[in-house]
């Protein structure tokens, strides 16, 4: 939702790793449907959605290829991945990063480039309260900024603050703090509005009366929200803000 404008998107997301490389079951399904791939999976979906709604696809399927990227760009409006964090020492033994080849930051700064070189809208983000450092916040900024420098190509910038969630590795470790959101929050507006990319953050992940703060500091986008229609998939216990109190806290 954001103060100027709404978008209807249908937001489709795949598992990061490819499930027909591991699971015999998953490969016979996927060649059941006359498909390969996953990937292969998620453009006709989406060109179903294309077909039968008015909706606009956005594809957030993890790592692809550049082929992989330009067949989602014949089905969808736009792609995306978090950049989450550059911080190499998340991928140790013990911490959050470990074993997610996925996670590893080159291979997330090429899925960047790659989105540019083919000139596909690109959504990205950082994930802030899982061990990295200010610096390392204002590392992943600079790079998101220099590729679209490079080829005009991210829409927005998230900036999500961690939330710990039951039955998970990290399930005792504290929340991302107001204060961090808000000093992160600072520091992207300061470094990408200049080069012309929103700031957003989503709404359900911060406490009601926190969202004018967050605006005040340049927040200018809070993403895609679907009370009543879906819940958030990603943080299900984390319920939307009704439109229209969105639309009080950015009218005022």
């Amino acid at each position: 939702l954001r103060a100027s404008s709404c978008t209807r998107t249908a937001y489709a997301y795949t598992n990061a790793r490819r499930p027909e490389t591991r699971w015999k079951e998953a490969r016979d399904e996927l060649a059941a449907m006359g498909l390969s791939s996953t990937i292969d999976y998620l453009v006709e979906c989406c060109h179903l959605v294309l077909q039968h709604t008015s909706l606009l696809p956005h594809a957030n399927p993890g790592v692809c290829s550049a082929e992989e990227m330009r067949k989602l760009r014949e089905a969808t409006l736009s792609q995306g991945i978090m950049l989450e964090s550059l911080a190499a020492h998340l991928l140790l033994p013990g911490a959050p990063h470990h074993r997610s080849p996925d996670k590893a930051p080159n291979r997330r700064l090429q899925a960047l480039e790659t989105a540019g070189e083919l000139r596909v809208p690109f959504t990205t983000g950082l994930l802030i309260g899982i061990g990295e450092t200010r610096l390392e916040r204002l590392e992943a900024l600079a790079a998101i900024r220099e590729s679209h420098r490079r080829h005009q190509h991210i829409q927005e910038v998230i900036i999500q603050p961690f939330r710990a969630k039951q039955d998970t590795g990290m399930a005792a470790s504290e929340d991302a703090s107001p204060a961090e959101l808000e000093w992160t929050i600072m520091a992207a507006v300061h470094m990408l509005a200049p080069v012309g990319i929103p700031v957003q953050t989503p709404p359900n992940l911060s406490l009601p009366h926190e969202l004018q703060r967050l605006l005040s500091l340049g927040v200018t986008d809070f993403g895609g929200i679907s009370p009543g229609v879906t819940p958030d998939f990603v943080n299900p216990e984390k319920p939307w803000p009704l439109v229209q109190e969105l639309r009080a806290h950015t009218e005022a």
